[in-house]
């Protein structure tokens, strides 16, 4: 039974911003953080049949999380908002806070909306605050695209929709006029929301938590049609999402080669590359991720349990992809085979020039032979074929 007989009617904070902005990033801070002495059930949306990021929030979590899944949530899934939201309330005994983190290809409009206008959500929740992370380094360029005749900038309408609004990655921005600039730019939107700086999203989460920041007659201001439930979004149909989803262990050379490769070619096309991946010979889950021509790759702590799958997800998002051509590659670097050499056998590496050495460890790092050559030295062969190693 709730206190005086009374249902508490639990904050919602949503979280928004363009792929790549961080939002997974600064929802892991407010997870992991001590202080504000709330637990939260979170609702992750992905576009895309595949789902990354549950995979790779913090353990601090309530075990609320539900992935609303295959679509943006402020178009095809608001119906599964809307049972989420209900479904987690039967629950809110475990936790006193709501967080919605968006796809980046997510108006935040239709989501706030749905808080205003179903009566029974009315009485379960309240929207606290709408934060919006946006990358320093791509902004400004994603503010600017141009779109096809009754298609919608999510990027501008994500900051026009911000309480306050996160500037990550300044560390990626050389100069101090050029954040001067950004921030001109934001305020230029969105006049009444404060631009917080900050990298690697790293914010108090007393800045973001019950500030009840949101206000209905703000949004009502610049769009009087707020609440009326026959809106329309479109997104432009350029864009689009390629998932993957493996059985078996990656070998991680081949992949970051491929990944590297990709970018190259066909960077400016990415929006959004992430992956959670079971690499052979490790225990640590590998988090790779990306935004345009950057990406970086790491271990996480986080290991595969004992009765947990050992499966690879990756998932792009970006504009004109050629889903074959990506799922071939990814596949491609699946170990599938069994390697060809076995401990003690004797090998020939490749170590600028071919040195004899003895096979020591099978699947040592993540690389398919450790080999202790004739003068004592240990050397890794990363992929099983001649180029790193051959028969003596």
């Amino acid at each position: 039974m709730w206190k005086r007989g009374k249902a508490p009617i639990v904050p919602v904070t949503v979280l928004t911003g363009f792929l790549g902005s961080g939002k997974t990033t600064l929802m892991n801070h407010i997870l992991n953080d001590t202080t504000h002495g709330m637990k939260f059930a979170v609702i992750e949306n992905e576009f895309g049949e595949v789902g990354i990021d549950e995979r790779i929030l913090s353990e601090n979590v309530e075990e609320e999380v539900i992935e609303v899944m295959n679509g943006c949530i402020c178009c095809t899934v608001r119906g599964d908002l809307v049972e989420a939201l209900k479904k987690l309330y039967k629950r809110v005994s475990s936790f006193n806070g709501i967080i919605i983190e968006t796809t980046g290809l997510a108006d935040p409009a239709p989501v706030v909306q749905t808080f205003f206008i179903d009566e029974e959500i009315q009485k379960m929740y309240t929207l606290d605050s709408v934060i919006t992370v946006v990358d320093a380094k791509y902004i400004i360029e994603r503010l600017n695209e141009t779109k096809p005749e009754g298609v919608e900038n999510e990027a501008v309408e994500q900051v026009v929709f911000a309480d306050k609004i996160i500037l990550n990655k300044v560390d990626l921005v050389a100069k101090e006029e050029e954040l001067e600039i950004i921030e001109k730019r934001l305020r230029g939107l969105n006049p009444t929301a404060s631009v917080l700086r900050c990298k690697f999203a790293d914010i108090d989460p007393k800045e973001l938590l019950n500030i009840k920041a949101f206000e209905l007659n703000r949004v009502l201001e610049f769009d009087p049609e707020f609440l009326s439930d026959d809106q329309e979004h479109q997104h432009d149909k350029t864009v689009s999402s390629v998932a993957c989803k493996l059985d078996g262990e990656m070998n991680i050379e081949m992949l970051t080669r491929w990944i590297e490769r990709l970018i190259k070619e066909d960077g400016a096309n990415l929006y959004r590359y992430k992956g959670v991946l079971a690499v052979k010979g490790m225990e640590k889950k590998f988090v790779f991720q990306g935004v345009g021509m950057l990406f970086n790759g790491t271990f996480v702590k986080k290991e595969w349990k004992k009765d947990e799958k050992r499966e690879s997800r990756f998932v792009f998002i970006g504009k004109n992809l050629d889903a074959e051509f990506l799922k071939y590659g990814f596949e491609a670097c699946v170990v599938t085979k069994p390697l060809r050499f076995k401990v003690g056998d004797t090998v020939k590496a490749n170590v600028g020039s071919f040195k004899k050495g003895k096979v020591i460890k099978l699947w040592d790092d993540g690389n398919a032979y450790r080999i202790q050559l004739v003068n004592g030295d240990e050397v890794w062969a990363p992929v099983d074929v001649d180029v790193y190693v051959r028969a003596a």
